[in-house]
């Protein structure tokens, strides 16, 4: 949105977000309807169209919403660690968590993944958040590093699809995302 919003407009839009939240985690993605998320939330469906464009769009909220609860301080995340242990940790706390709760980490990724154009604004955000929390783990000016950054974004789409369609288990998906993290900044740190 680009007008700000009032602390009553901010508190309705929250009650949404964490409204079709509930429902996504309760049923997947075809549980999120416009009417449902009107209902749970207490409000008008029109009042839904006021702040989401569409259900994907709605989602796409709930994806930026959880992304920074999830990864939101990264110090937690192996603070004393090296760069490569930082991000490894990172990665994997991304994975364990969106692997127990599946059926919402399903219904995000179905709506970060649509063609819908509506939730581009959305993505965008979401993206430009994760990367630079990728880049505090990395810690570091590394050559290249917005290149690393973007790979390991795709790693880290790669190992959430790898999760949610094609239901690998979740120790495959971290060992994954573990070894591509060394092999990536193994290759991208300056040799001492």
């Amino acid at each position: 949105m680009t007008r700000s919003l009032s602390k009553d407009q901010q508190a309705r839009r929250l009650r949404l977000v964490d409204a079709a939240r509930e429902l996504a985690g309760e049923g997947g993605y075809p549980a999120v309807t416009m009417h449902d998320v009107a209902d749970r939330a207490g409000v008008a469906r029109a009042t839904v169209y006021r702040y989401f464009a569409s259900k994907d769009h709605l989602l796409t909220e709930v994806a930026a919403l959880w992304a920074r609860s999830i990864i939101a301080d990264v110090t937690l995340t192996a603070p004393d660690g090296s760069p490569t242990e930082r991000l490894t940790a990172l990665l994997v706390r991304i994975v364990e968590v969106s692997a127990a709760d599946l059926v919402l980490t399903t219904a995000i990724m179905q709506a970060l993944t649509s063609g819908d154009p509506g939730v581009e604004d959305s993505r965008t955000e979401l993206y430009v958040f994760v990367r630079a929390r990728l880049a505090t783990a990395m810690g570091t000016d590394l050559p290249g590093q917005a290149d690393v950054e973007v790979v390991i974004g795709h790693l880290l789409l790669s190992a959430l699809v790898s999760l949610t369609s094609l239901r690998r288990p979740t120790g495959e998906v971290t060992g994954m995302v573990q070894t591509a993290a060394r092999l990536l900044m193994a290759g991208a740190l300056p040799v001492s």
